[in-house]
């Protein structure tokens, strides 16, 4: 039908605008653009799609437009967090750090750990063992309370540098009573983790940054 000189012919020509599996799910606000602005030139004159349609496709776009700048954001907030973080903990290379741990760090045969038990504990066994499981050094403490940290003083200038193993064994009443140990270790390098963590290297072994407790020892 012919309306003052306007002719419309849906069969003319074949509109495409993007391939006919397109995954909607995934469409970008360019494509969304170029779908509402094609569904506006090619809609039937005699039955016009209400303003309200296109106000609501516009605020759709919007909302988009403000989700895509959301993401690209926050993407590179966590890019540049991991960035400063990674510097941030080289700083940390050729110092000794504390972490939670039972490997710790001996030099000039000085070194220095802390244990906390969970619950209270009459007998505590503390040994320390070099790398090949020898014990080098052992304590027996009485009468501990849980939830105290009590350090663990290493002294032996014949133990040669490295790291020593520090071994727990607590009781009470004759039932085993757990325990966790804080280590001194000397950081030789940083990296980050597939993950986005930052892990700290020793010549021995690697800590991961959430096991940190403090630096020095």
């Amino acid at each position: 039908m012919d309306i003052n000189g306007i002719t419309y012919n849906p069969d003319a020509q074949e509109v495409k605008v993007v391939d006919a599996n397109y995954d909607n799910s995934k469409m970008s606000q360019q494509d969304f653009l170029k779908v509402l602005l094609a569904d506006l030139k090619w809609q039937d004159p005699l039955e016009a799609k209400d303003i309200s349609d296109f106000i609501d496709n516009t605020v759709k776009l919007e909302e988009l437009q403000t989700y895509d700048d959301f993401e690209t954001s926050v993407k590179q907030l966590l890019e540049a967090n991991q960035s400063n973080a990674l510097l941030t903990a080289s700083s940390l290379i050729g110092k000794v750090v504390r972490y939670e741990g039972n490997r710790t760090y001996l030099k000039g045969g000085s070194g220095y750990a802390e244990i906390k038990l969970s619950s209270a504990a009459d007998t505590v066994k503390i040994e320390i063992l070099d790398s090949s499981g020898n014990v080098v050094d052992s304590r027996v403490l009485y009468n501990l309370k849980g939830g105290v940290s009590y350090p663990v003083e290493i002294d032996n200038p014949s133990l040669p540098d490295g790291y020593y193993t520090v071994s727990v064994e607590a009781t009470a009443n004759g039932n085993p009573v757990d325990a966790s140990v804080i280590s001194q270790a000397l950081i030789t390098g940083v990296e980050k983790g597939s993950d986005g963590s930052i892990v700290l290297s020793t010549s021995s072994f690697t800590i991961d940054d959430s096991k940190l407790v403090g630096i020095g020892g």
